[in-house]
């Protein structure tokens, strides 16, 4: 009856038109007549009914701030602790950051330990990677003991939670040779001829610290049922956030199983897939249930890539399952744009990633611009912190936290930069200049960013607002407020002069107002 009511005044009809059309549905003619046409019509019924699933906020939007918990004290060579995690929480809150993630906090496998920038044979001098799960200490329940305990990881949870920091954990379904389950449950592993289990790899790379999990062995109800467990044992100590390392080298039909697993319980749980691999396996993992995913944002620098990549994110069917985290660099991938570079090109990245996704994040040691390879041609770091463990001045000199905190800022304050679905590039008239809007709903918070590309020169060119979209008209004065700045300027009409220098202004972020 409502509803014919709203028809009847949409369409202009009175109430008693709805009425009479009500009248006649009911009617005993009416039924009959209905009866013998779906005798003749072959009814399409759908055999299954299709769930739908509502994410949580934090799935959408979030700042991510990856650490090594043992890099956080101040001693040399000696690990550091959840307590020293827990001196960093205000630098950390300060910089705007809403999740901390942490790499795998498990202890790790002494049989082929990797030494300083993936060498062998290390020792048990050296820390080993976290991937490396597993040793006589525990496994993925455990806790490396030199981080300290369970307790102090509660503490830190509960101490994070405080500052509005939520805590993200790696999930590495993988084993050293030395984990408990090695020993336990043999038949878990792929075995070569030589009865051997088999080492990890993710061509080019080769892990010999790690053995990967058959999840299709003879056991394998009893392997997915443990792996299970993992999460929910984590999940009970406050964990709602988890980075999936390489999802993409298991099979697709466990994520599909352990997520709907988890979520049908704790709906509040957020996956990320942690895959940069290929962009057809990417769309599956998100397709079966990641909540979020790597991007090829890192290796999109030029204007004309940024376009075409985003465009494809948000303006085509992927914008309906797949919800890009813009991590600007991680403990694998030091970008070759930032590398050689100064912090104009860390400055740029950072407006970039927060700015054009609704969630993004930095590995540690970007506010510092950390920026030396391997080697030349290498996206690996030097003396990377994945083998070792690392000691800094997070306050040194060059430093660009401020920065981030501005943005991070920005973004807590204007609900357009809050999500994805309203989006638009805009048009300049210079190969580095960049510029798009994002705007909320009711269009009245409305976001324009104009980004300079190249961090060592200026750059200048017409921008061209499609102002009639937000309701103005091109005699109308409306006013651009630069929130990096504070600069306010009046406009009229559709395209404006834009000049930006790299070293004291690379990106203008205006706020619209009529």
């Amino acid at each position: 009856r409502a509803q014919l009511h709203y028809w009847a005044k949409q369409l202009r009809f009175s109430e008693s038109v709805g009425e009479e059309v009500l009248r006649i549905i009911r009617s005993e003619s009416f039924r009959q007549l209905t009866r013998r046409l779906l005798l003749k019509t072959q009814v399409t019924r759908y055999p299954k009914i299709f769930e739908l699933v509502v994410d949580r906020k934090r799935a959408e939007y979030g700042a991510w701030y990856e650490l090594f918990p043992r890099s956080q004290g101040k001693q040399k060579k000696k690990s550091g602790t959840f307590d020293d995690c827990l001196k960093r929480l205000p630098d950390i809150k300060k910089m705007g950051f809403n999740v901390i993630y942490f790499p795998p906090i498990h202890p790790i496998g002494l049989t082929n330990r990797k030494g300083p920038n993936n060498t062998l044979p290390g020792s048990e001098k050296f820390p080993g990677s976290p991937w490396a799960v597993g040793s006589a200490k525990g496994g993925h329940k455990s806790i490396h003991p030199s981080l300290g305990t369970l307790e102090d990881f509660e503490r830190f949870v509960h101490a994070a939670s405080d500052y509005g920091i939520e805590i993200a954990l790696d999930f590495a379904a993988q084993c050293s040779p030395d984990h408990p389950y090695v020993r336990e449950h043999p038949d878990w592993f792929h075995r070569l001829a030589d009865g051997s289990i088999r080492q990890g790899e993710n061509p080019p790379h080769r892990y010999q610290d790690v053995y990967p999990l058959n999840f299709y062995c003879a056991d394998r109800k009893a392997l997915w049922q443990e792996l299970r467990s993992v999460l929910i044992f984590w999940i009970e100590r406050g964990v709602k956030l988890f980075r999936v390392d390489s999802p993409h080298l298991k099979p697709l039909r466990f994520w599909q199983w352990l997520i709907h697993e988890i979520q049908t319980e704790h709906p509040d749980v957020i996956f990320l897939a942690g895959a940069f691999t290929r962009p057809k396996v990417m769309k599956f993992l998100s397709k079966i249930g990641f909540t979020q995913s790597y991007t090829y944002f890192p290796w999109r620098n030029q204007k004309w890539e940024l376009l075409d990549y985003v465009n494809e994110l948000l303006h085509t069917d992927m914008r309906y399952y797949f919800r890009g985290n813009f991590f600007v660099n991680t403990h694998d991938i030091l970008p070759k744009n930032l590398q050689h570079t100064g912090r104009n090109a860390f400055k740029i990245r950072a407006l970039l990633a927060a700015t054009l996704s609704a969630t993004y994040g930095i590995y540690s040691g970007f506010e510092l611009c950390e920026n030396v390879p391997l080697q030349n041609g290498s996206e690996e770091y030097l003396d990377s912190e994945k083998y070792e463990i690392k000691t800094r001045n997070w306050n040194q000199s060059g430093n660009i936290k401020e920065w981030i905190g501005q943005i991070n800022r920005i973004r807590n304050e204007n609900p357009a930069l809050q999500q994805n679905h309203n989006f638009q590039f805009f048009e300049t008239h210079h190969d580095q200049l960049i510029a798009y809007g994002k705007w909320n709903d009711e269009r009245s918070n409305v976001l324009v960013t104009v980004v300079n590309l190249d961090p060592n020169a200026s750059c200048e060119g017409l921008l061209t607002i499609p102002i009639n979209r937000f309701g103005i008209e091109p005699w109308q004065t409306f006013q651009m407020i630069d929130l990096l700045t504070g600069d306010k300027y009046d406009w009229k009409g559709y395209d404006h002069y834009i000049h930006l220098d790299p070293d004291n202004k690379p990106a203008h972020l205006f706020l619209l107002k009529v």
